[in-house]
């Protein structure tokens, strides 16, 4: 085995452990389910900052602090931060409250969002194949609103969210880690504020509404009575998220992108299948029509990506 191909294999490897992971990630948020989804997000943002902190500290790496100094690299972290914890905390609130396949869907069309984002703020030439694919996503998307009566918000909100934040980091010349130690440092005091703010859920004559609303430290109360396991799985919020994240920055620098724009696919495909065969989530059968119609778009988009880096190895 030469070494071009050992590195390519242990490339896969990471991409595989690090989408693995986060597909599995229902499962552990699930656990977690008797926890207020502000206070988890609240907990993973400043976990998660303890973790990286004391990594980048071991490896004497303060390059990332530098970054404050530039206000408009100040103010992209920020930008950053707000559509990471906005994308961590609807998907721990769609996965608690019974949304993951929403949320997988999601996940499956972020590429295709990140394709129409390139296209507008980098002007970023798409191909015809390119094209094909983010119209037919368009129409699966128009198609579940209307076979579902309502607007796929969850799965778009995530999709956007997620791309923006790809979006934003391209600006930024820092790795993954010392990304996530700034976002989170810029995070933390976001996230103290949500421990005093709970989400209630509200009935009217036609559905349940969900809101935030402020409890104080009266709406902590709950989390010391928690079972000792449960507080064991809540302080593991910060390696859950770095973890993969870990894995992930590794294999990028290994993989080409037409192999990366396969992996990724792993992740909502276990998030849907945990959400329709474990969670027991409804899903009617008309609704395969629509999620055919995004599946569709994603085989093409990776055909894409392989036609590009074939013209690219010629």
């Amino acid at each position: 085995m030469n070494n071009n191909s050992g590195s390519f294999n242990k490339g896969i490897f990471f991409a595989l452990i690090s989408y693995i992971m986060w597909g599995l990630f229902p499962l552990y948020w699930k656990m977690l389910i008797v926890i207020d989804s502000l206070h988890i997000l609240a907990f993973r943002i400043l976990l998660s900052l303890v973790v990286v902190g004391i990594a980048l500290l071991v490896s004497k790496n303060s390059a990332w602090l530098a970054a404050f100094k530039d206000p408009k690299k100040a103010f992209i972290l920020l930008l950053a931060a707000l559509f990471l914890c906005g994308n961590w905390g609807l998907y721990i609130w769609a996965v608690n409250s019974g949304h993951t396949i929403e949320a997988s869907l999601g996940y499956f069309i972020n590429p295709l969002v990140s394709i129409v984002l390139g296209l507008l703020f980098f002007r970023e030439r798409l191909t015809p194949l390119q094209w094909t694919a983010v119209g037919i996503a368009i129409a699966g998307v128009l198609l579940l609103t209307v076979l579902s009566g309502t607007f796929p918000w969850i799965s778009l909100i995530l999709a956007f969210t997620f791309g923006f934040y790809g979006l934003i980091k391209k600006k930024l010349s820092l790795s993954a880690l010392e990304s996530l130690g700034a976002e989170t440092l810029v995070s933390a005091p976001f996230g103290i504020l949500m421990l005093f703010f709970t989400i209630k859920n509200f009935n009217n004559e036609f559905e349940t509404v969900n809101a935030i609303v402020f409890s104080g430290l009266q709406g902590l109360h709950y989390l010391s009575v928690l079972p000792v396991q449960t507080w064991l799985l809540l302080t593991l919020c910060g390696f859950v998220s770095t973890i993969p994240l870990y894995f992930f920055a590794r294999s990028v620098k290994i993989l080409p992108l037409s192999a990366l724009g396969f992996t990724q696919f792993i992740c909502p495909t276990l998030q849907f299948l945990l959400g329709l065969l474990v969670f027991g989530e409804e899903f009617p059968f008309r609704y395969f029509t629509a999620f055919g119609f995004i599946w569709t778009a994603v085989i093409l988009y990776i055909v894409s990506l392989r036609i590009k880096e074939k013209r690219k190895n010629k």
